[in-house]
């Protein structure tokens, strides 16, 4: 599977994409793929966007993928009023982290 680049960002349809910055400057792109309230902050779980070169179904769903890894952040505003996406305290994390359990666990009870 190839790694996806900002040449790829014309492919992805309708999703909001969320580029992540690191240290040294490399960009990483993600899909947000659930808002998870919790308290009076959000977070976002990302998955990561990738090129799907041998997706079984051509679909480019990811499901040659056994997991995927997730990214959480939290979503603060900025002084202009935009959604910026920051890395959530350790205690963050473990709330957000349970909250989600808990909303996957319900869903898997009302299917």
């Amino acid at each position: 599977m190839a790694e996806f680049d900002k040449d790829d960002l014309e492919d992805v349809e309708e999703e909001l994409v969320v580029v992540m910055t690191d240290e040294e400057g490399n960009e990483y792109y993600y899909r947000e793929d659930m808002i998870v309230p919790v308290g009076d902050k959000r977070f976002a779980i990302l998955v990561p966007l990738q090129v799907e070169d041998d997706c079984e179904c051509g679909d480019g769903c990811g499901c040659d993928e056994d997991e995927t890894d997730v990214y959480i952040a939290r979503i603060d505003t900025d002084e202009d009023g935009e959604d910026v996406y920051v890395d959530p305290t350790d205690e963050e994390f473990e709330a957000v982290r349970q909250a989600y359990e808990e909303l996957v666990g319900d869903e898997d009870l009302e299917s």
